[in-house]
C-alpha cells in the first residue's frame, strides 16, 4: 500500500503520512466493509482515493490537451525485438522509477493508475474528476514522455 502512495505523490514523507491516515479511515470504518470485494482490494481502494485527495490539496495540475510540448509525432508504439535479459531487469525497474519521478504529476499519476493499479480510463476519470478523453491523453502523453526520458 505504501508504494500506491508513493507512486501517486512521489513523495516518501507524504506517502508515509497519507498511508496512515488511510489506515485510520479503514478502521475507523471497518464496519462499512460489506465483503463485496476482498478487504485488500477494499483497502488499497481508500488508499488510492486519500492519495489523490492529497494531490488535489496540492492543486495537482494536469497538461493542457491543447498543447504538445513533447513533439508532434504520435506514431504507432512498437515493441522492442530484443531477447529479454533477466539479469539487466532490476535495473531497468529502477530507472524506470525513477524516470517515473521526473514526469508531470498529471502524466505521472494516470500512467501510475492505468499500469501499476489497473484502473481503466473510466474510472481514473471518475477518480480525477477528469475526461475519459484526457485520461487516454495523459496516458499516451505520459508514455511518450516515459519514453523519451528512458
Amino acid at each position: 500500500m505504501y508504494n500506491v502512495c508513493l507512486r501517486i505523490l512521489n513523495h516518501e514523507a507524504e506517502a508515509e503520512d497519507v498511508l496512515q491516515e488511510a489506515f485510520m479511515d479503514a478502521f475507523s470504518h471497518i464496519g462499512s466493509f460489506r465483503g463485496q470485494s476482498t478487504f485488500g482490494a477494499w483497502l488499497k481502494q481508500i488508499v488510492v482515493n486519500r492519495a489523490i485527495n492529497h494531490l488535489r490539496s496540492r492543486r495537482l495540475e494536469l497538461v493542457d490537451l491543447e498543447s504538445n510540448r513533447f513533439g508532434e509525432d504520435d506514431g504507432p508504439d512498437l515493441a522492442d525485438t530484443e531477447p529479454y535479459d533477466e539479469d539487466g531487469t532490476q535495473l531497468e525497474v529502477e530507472r524506470v522509477k525513477r524516470a517515473m519521478q521526473l514526469l508531470p504529476e498529471g502524466y505521472r499519476v494516470v500512467l501510475s493508475l492505468y499500469l501499476f493499479e489497473g484502473y481503466d480510463h473510466e474510472e481514473i476519470g471518475n477518480i480525477l474528476s477528469i475526461s475519459e478523453t484526457t485520461s487516454r491523453t495523459q496516458y499516451l502523453r505520459g508514455k511518450k514522455r516515459l519514453l523519451e526520458l528512458l
